[in-house]
């Protein structure tokens, strides 16, 4: 399987769109700062994923998700993510 997942950073809320063959491990590595572009922001929460049984699918699924802000707004609506600062809301 693969799979096309959105993670969020614990520390400053912010979400990181990606794609794997191995969800865990993936994880792991964005947690333990392997991952260049999230290296900054761990630990990380797995938030959501989409699983697919060939690699392109999985691949053309996140880059559309990257490329496209409609989609990421509804994708954000389904998991009721919004743009409020969790330091000031709590």
């Amino acid at each position: 399987m693969f799979y096309v997942y959105i993670i969020q950073s614990k520390k400053d809320s912010k979400l990181y769109y990606g794609f794997t063959s191995d969800l865990r491990l993936r994880l792991r590595e964005h947690n333990e700062g392997k991952v260049r572009s999230t290296k900054y922001r761990s630990p990380f929460t797995l938030i959501y994923y989409e699983a697919y049984r060939d690699q392109a699918t999985a691949i053309q699924r996140e880059k559309l998700i990257k490329r496209s802000g409609k989609i990421r707004t509804n994708l954000k609506k389904r998991l009721k993510i919004n743009k409020i600062c969790p330091m000031l809301s709590g």
